[in-house]
């Protein structure tokens, strides 16, 4: 599942693409890993902001590790947040990695889109004690992924359907839970 992905943009970059204001630094920071500060987008009063949140919900009482992935949209973990439009977010990318070959091994391969330099997965974020926290959703893999990620890959958004997103009802959010088309991204 993907645990890596990149953002290099400036928080006043991200916000001009996100058509967004800021509430705090949210300058990227390279390569993100789990439990590592991110650019955020989510909606407030009729408007978007940018903020830094953290990558990963706390787990479940029976976890050990933050949970970075949103798999399966029927589980009561994740219910609540999905008919909350307040708590859907857009996840602002470059690339992001999925891993292949055997343990001690493995080789980073990185997915972009060649048309949009910056795009956004699906997200939800929750208020923690720890301040914000984010997780992404993940959908079945296209045909590009599936043959190094078989399980999942992360819902990645058309630029037209942020607000569907951000706003929509939650039969009609969860609609976008696809996999993006393979042919609009590149491996490398």
């Amino acid at each position: 599942m993907c645990n890596l992905y990149t953002i290099r943009k400036t928080g006043q970059e991200l916000a001009a693409l996100f058509d967004a204001t800021t509430v705090a630094a949210v300058d990227g920071p390279g390569d993100i890993y789990p439990k590592g500060l991110a650019p955020v987008v989510r909606a407030a009063d009729g408007s978007r902001i940018l903020e830094p949140m953290r990558w990963g919900f706390p787990p479940p009482p029976q976890g050990r590790a933050p949970v970075t992935n949103i798999r399966n949209l029927a589980s009561p973990f994740w219910r609540n947040a999905l008919h909350k439009p307040a708590q859907r977010c857009l996840v602002p990318v470059e690339r992001f990695c999925e891993w292949e070959g055997d343990a001690g091994r493995k080789i980073k391969r990185w997915f972009s889109l060649p048309s949009r330099p910056v795009f956004a997965f699906a997200g939800l974020w929750r208020p923690t004690a720890t301040g914000p926290a984010f997780a992404f959703l993940t959908c079945d893999p296209n045909p590009l992924v599936a043959p190094i990620h078989p399980k999942a890959m992360p819902v990645i958004l058309d630029e037209a359907d942020h607000d569907r997103w951000l706003s929509g009802a939650v039969d009609d959010a969860c609609a976008l839970a696809l996999p993006y088309p393979s042919q609009l991204m590149r491996v490398g």
